[in-house]
């Protein structure tokens, strides 16, 4: 199974400066991909979750139009040819 992982230009310094990359996680989750991830890019894995394995709270992940917050977080499922889209949120003012 291959999962399409969008980054913005923010995080993509942190994974070979690639825009796009392509995980084939070991399970059908949201949590499987960013394992994979942490096995190719482990400082891109330091900005999505915390030391516990949470998803930070200033990142969001989309599955298409749904936040995984509003699915089941990092256990949502995926299939084959999903694509996520990572984005951090902007503060400042």
């Amino acid at each position: 199974m291959k999962i399409g992982v969008k980054l913005p230009t923010v995080l993509r310094p942190f994974a070979g400066d690639l825009e796009r990359l392509e995980v084939e996680p070991a399970e059908a989750t949201v949590g499987a991909v960013f394992a994979t991830l942490e096995g190719d890019h482990p400082a891109l894995r330091r900005r999505l979750t915390d030391e516990q394995g949470a998803l930070r709270r200033h990142v969001n992940v989309f599955l298409g139009n749904d936040n995984i917050r509003d699915l089941n977080g990092l256990d949502t499922t995926l299939t084959d040819g999903d694509e996520l889209l990572i984005l951090p949120s902007v503060a400042g003012g």
